[in-house]
């Protein structure tokens, strides 16, 4: 256990955590491009953590052009076993109001600008989504939320839409009538990239409006939304710190995730180039070398 590493991967309203006083901020470089923004490594009670704001420190970085690849390479360089995302999302459902968290168990993937796989040349690889997220960090998630008092939802369908324009009234009721629970735009293809490269997976959503089905909600805008992410913001930085104590106690050594490009990559090894597996060194180095 003692070898499993914790990523937390912020969304809109969480650009840091100030409790994480010991901070050595990385630059990473990957075949796929930079991160997001630099990385920040720190010791947390005796704990070596990362984080990294997914749209970049001050928000510049629109859900489209995340370079998701890269964030999820330069994580696994750093020997990353374990992300937690930690997402800001409109609420699909009367029961989950402005300030609830979800526990996101399942993805509905509706994005189709974004580069969703690291086997996109000449290696082909078909990893399983049936269950996107990781049993023991939910777990980890939950526990860490409960101690906090935060009222929550364990278990949740989150449907990712391109963005960046919010949905249209048609979309909105769409989405409720496939019984979805949250909407967002950043989760996909983050998921996928972290189950290609062997990174078990949670995902927190905060709900920040009940998107433009209700009819309080029916012209959602940034600066109602940015109210309740501050608030949502605080309660997440004290879960996080509750998720760095308990994480390693939930570890599952079973986790499919752990070894699932063993059954995943089709291509035969002699059509695998020497300068896609070094490409690839990082992600999937761990079969490709063999």
């Amino acid at each position: 256990m003692a070898n499993n590493k914790l990523a937390i991967i912020g969304g809109s309203g969480l650009y840091d955590v100030e409790d994480f006083k010991e901070r050595e901020f990385l630059d990473i470089d990957t075949p796929w491009g930079k991160p997001s923004d630099q990385i920040l490594k720190t010791i947390y009670k005796n704990k070596e953590v990362y984080f990294l704001p997914r749209h970049g420190r001050g928000h510049f970085i629109s859900p489209s052009n995340i370079n998701f690849r890269a964030n999820i390479d330069s994580l696994k360089q750093l020997g990353v076993t374990d992300i937690v995302s930690v997402s800001a999302v409109g609420s699909l459902k009367e029961n989950l109001p402005p300030g609830k968290f979800v526990i996101i168990d399942q993805f509905i993937d509706r994005t189709f600008a974004r580069n969703k796989t690291f086997f996109d040349e000449e290696i082909v690889a078909h990893v399983s989504m049936a269950h996107p997220t990781s049993k023991g960090l939910m777990n980890a998630c939950e526990d860490a939320i409960k101690k906090e008092g935060i009222d929550y939802q364990r278990g949740g369908t989150y449907v990712v839409m391109e963005g960046p324009q919010f949905s249209t009234l048609a979309e909105s009721n769409l989405y409720r009538s496939w019984k979805a629970d949250v909407i967002g735009m950043t989760n996909m293809p983050e998921a996928k990239l972290a189950r290609e490269a062997e990174i078990r997976y949670a995902s927190v959503s905060m709900v920040t409006d009940y998107d433009c089905w209700h009819p309080d909600h029916e012209n959602v805008d940034v600066q109602q939304v940015i109210k309740v992410l501050l608030d949502n913001a605080s309660k997440a930085k004290s879960m996080i710190k509750n998720l760095i104590d308990n994480f390693d106690t939930h570890i599952d050594p079973n986790d499919p995730t752990n070894n699932c490009l063993d059954v995943a990559i089709i291509t035969a090894p002699e059509k695998r180039s020497r300068k896609m597996k070094d490409k690839l060194k990082t992600v999937a180095g761990r079969v490709l070398n063999k």
